[in-house]
């Protein structure tokens, strides 16, 4: 990412720890730089994945927000590559969700409401109970998960959606993204078989033209080239069939927890 993007102060600032997020799975760190609140996951406090050996996660989530800048829908906070007081890692700029609005849910079987939301699926929780697994269906959200398609997001987690006050939803996480072998895992698979609309449709074609115009140099330095061209296949791919695909392969098709 260029220093452009950034800002001098936010790439060179001093870079001060305030907390631990302890629910990641990863080093994750709440700190500030001068005024500004932000996410720092060190590249040293990765735990190695036997499925993701390329590169390492803080790259991919600087590679998300650079193909979330060339949809335009600001999916992704802007991230960015920084040293820090553990070393180099991803730095990422803190959103502060709504804590009245769940984009994700889980409610009693036969309870889903009426109108604006979408069902996933069918289960039962930690107390045997039937449960239904549902999310908003909104514009919002359907930007998202034409995004996780895109980028084959392996780990689309209830948690990983930030609701803001005002509607907007901010996708976090993104590690597990850009593999070049099929991998999405998400729980957002309420619009299965719906034909893309045609600002879905000029989302991903933006990620396709900009590959070519500086956005493929830009991600080789982060991803394999196979996953840059898996990249731009999935784009590819999406434009033709022109609607949300089905779960395929024999991975599971949401991640685990779902939150």
């Amino acid at each position: 990412m260029r220093v452009a993007d950034v800002g001098a102060d936010l790439l060179s600032g001093d870079l001060a720890l305030s907390g631990r997020i302890t629910t990641a799975s990863n080093a994750t760190f709440l700190g500030t730089v001068g005024d500004t609140v932000v996410v720092y996951k060190p590249i040293a406090g990765e735990k190695p994945l036997w499925d993701f050996p390329d590169g390492d996660l803080a790259h991919r989530e600087v590679a998300a927000h650079l193909v979330s800048e060339a949809f335009g829908w600001n999916i992704v906070p802007r991230t960015w590559l920084r040293d820090g007081p553990l070393g180099e890692g991803m730095v990422q700029l803190w959103q502060e969700l709504d804590p009245e609005q769940d984009a994700v849910d889980l409610v009693p079987s036969g309870a889903m409401p009426e109108s604006g939301w979408r069902h996933v699926f069918d289960g039962t929780d930690e107390d045997d109970r039937a449960v239904a697994l549902i999310h908003e269906d909104t514009a919002a959200l359907r930007r998202m998960a034409v995004f996780d398609i895109v980028v084959n997001n392996a780990d689309r987690k209830g948690a990983h959606i930030l609701p803001m006050a005002d509607g907007h939803r901010y996708g976090v996480d993104h590690g597990l993204t850009l593999h070049s072998e099929h991998k999405l895992r998400t729980v957002l698979w309420g619009w299965i078989g719906e034909e893309l609309s045609t600002d879905e449709r000029e989302g991903v074609e933006r990620v396709r033209e900009q590959l070519d115009a500086g956005l493929g140099e830009r991600l080789g330095s982060m991803i394999t080239d196979y996953e840059v061209e898996a990249l731009r296949q999935r784009c590819e791919r999406l434009l033709t069939r022109g609607a949300f695909p089905p779960p395929r392969g024999q991975m599971p098709a949401v991640p685990w927890p779902l939150f």
